[in-house]
């Protein structure tokens, strides 16, 4: 039955301690509030100001293997086209391809930087290829697409037994940076404000263990509350000794005149 007790008590605490915890957080909401919008406009001005827009530009094309003697596609000549995507993907950033397209463009990189700026995407069980360029600058991401799509094409007929690499989209010229997002920057900052005051606040709570109230006195010290002494307010009382100066003063005209 004692342990019972003691079981009870002990969550009562926990729910106490809970209880006082959410309502500090609670107190503390307009803090909490204006950290995340704090940190969240500095996240935007810290995105508009600093980071690079980089724009990507997309071109895709078509492998087509040699046929059959028949003249008709066959289905093992559709799987295994789709099992050498994997090639034509390693082959458009290989150096002879990457080489030539600095070479047509003219420009001022390594081939190990361009290639960081090269993606290979390809749909499940098919043959078409995506290219992907990022750059900051959207004409010049556009360019190296188109131009890295032509030079691979090139590769793939001389490596492989292919018919032909035909252009299903040529690379298109982007008029909206695919990153920095501002409103996703902006969206992490306000949370990492919110949960950076609200970590505050908590760990304050925590690591304070004064005495505040009469409850706090019985509810950690296990001791019944006699009475408590006020206080002493040294400007309130002042205060009043000034109010009752004035009065008496007041007092005195009104007599003397009388």
């Amino acid at each position: 039955m004692e342990g019972t007790n003691q079981n009870v008590k002990e969550n009562d605490e926990i729910t106490i301690d809970l209880t006082e915890l959410f309502m500090t957080l609670w107190s503390k909401a307009h803090m909490i509030i204006l950290a995340g919008i704090l940190l969240g406009l500095l996240a935007f001005v810290g995105t508009k100001l600093f980071l690079t827009p980089i724009y990507t530009s997309t071109t895709k094309f078509y492998v087509l293997n040699k046929t059959s003697d028949t003249g008709s596609v066959t289905y093992n000549d559709l799987q295994t086209g789709t099992q050498l995507t994997k090639d034509y993907a390693e082959l458009v950033k290989s150096r002879p391809v990457l080489e030539e397209v600095i070479s047509v463009l003219n420009l001022d990189m390594e081939t190990e930087e361009l290639a960081k700026k090269i993606t290979v995407t390809t749909p499940t069980d098919t043959r078409v290829m995506s290219i992907n360029v990022e750059d900051p600058q959207p004409k010049q991401a556009r360019d190296i697409a188109d131009a890295v799509r032509q030079a691979v094409s090139i590769q793939i007929k001389a490596i492989m037994d292919v018919d032909s690499v035909q252009a299903v989209e040529n690379a298109n010229l982007p008029d909206h940076p695919s990153s920095p997002s501002v409103m996703k920057n902006t969206l992490i900052g306000a949370i990492l404000g919110i949960l950076i005051a609200a970590g505050i606040i908590i760990l304050v709570f925590m690591l304070d263990d004064t005495v505040k109230t009469p409850e706090d006195v019985e509810t950690y010290l296990g001791l019944n509350v006699l009475a408590s002494i006020p206080v002493y307010d040294g400007t309130s009382a002042k205060n009043k000794k000034r109010v009752k100066g004035l009065s008496a003063r007041n007092f005195q005209k009104k007599t003397a005149k009388k």
